[in-house]
Parts: structure tokens; sequence; C-alpha cells
């Protein structure tokens, strides 16, 4: 499997960003969980569909993609998606493993009281990201997806982007 981009491009963006990593980091690898992250948590709103169909290893390139009301190449993987999987790259290798929650249903705290302190946490709903509601998310990597994925409208009236 490969990643989007290349070991090159993804270093120039780190040292463009002031990024700190180790010269024997490993690269590809990171490339890889960085753009399975972005497939796995943007694919189903990236526009049109892949080039390759359902046997694609990567989302992009895909056919009847837009962006700013222009149609996109069949052959490219805009910038902005391989940006993206460089700073989803970083998440992970600030903190591995965290692009890849698991997490049973079952053991979610609604409530917790201990003594007379008590904690109440909000469901994800859809006010945080409706089509990987445990992924994280960065605001980076939603900026620079912005116009490939668009708006996502949650509760009546609420738009979630």
């Amino acid at each position: 499997m490969a990643g989007y981009g290349s070991d090159a491009a993804l270093k120039a963006y780190w040292d463009a960003a002031g990024y700190t990593y180790a010269a024997d980091a490993p690269f590809a690898a990171l490339r890889q969980r960085g753009s399975a992250y972005l497939d796995g948590t943007y694919g189903m709103r990236f526009p049109g569909q892949p080039t390759g169909g359902i046997a694609q290893e990567r989302e992009w390139p895909r056919r009847g993609a837009t962006a700013y009301g222009a149609t996109l190449a069949s052959d490219l993987v805009p910038t902005r998606v391989e940006q993206a999987s460089y700073e989803a790259a970083y998440i992970e290798l600030k903190k591995p493993g965290s692009l890849s929650i698991s997490f049973d249903p079952a053991q979610r705290v609604k409530r917790q009281k201990v003594d007379v302190i008590e904690r109440e946490f909000f469901e994800p709903g859809n006010y945080g990201n409706v089509w990987a509601p445990n992924a994280p998310v960065s605001s980076l990597i939603e900026g620079l997806l912005a116009p490939l994925i668009g708006p996502v409208w949650g509760e009546p009236g609420i738009m979630v982007v």
C-alpha cells in the first residue's frame, strides 16, 4: 500500500510548517497511516467516485470530482489531499495510534458521579465527524479539505464542517 504523496514531499511540507521529526522516522509508514485515516474518515464525503472503482487502493484519483465549481481531472490527486495526509501523518508521528481509535460502544460514559463530583459528556451526535464519530478531528485537515468535502448539515439549521 502506498500513501499519498512522497517521502520527500512529506519532509518538505513538515519543514515548511516548522514541524520537528527524527531523520530516521518511518516516513512511508506514516504516509500510509495518514492516507488511510484520510480515506476512512473523509472518503464518503469526497465528490465523484474513485477512477478504479472498488478495487482502487486509495480514494483519489476520482472521476466526477469538483472543487470551486470546476471539474477536476480524473487522474488528479489534489495537493490539498496530499497535504491533509501529511498533517494526519504528523499527528500519528507525535501520538502513535491516535488515528486508529477503537472503542466499545457499550462502555461510553453518559454520566459519572463520584461522591459529589459529577461529569456528563455530550454525545458526538451530528456535531462531530458524522462518518467517523470517534476519529480525531483536526481543524488543519478540515480546512485543507474544505473545498473538496463541502459542508455537512447536522441538526436542522446547524452546519458542521
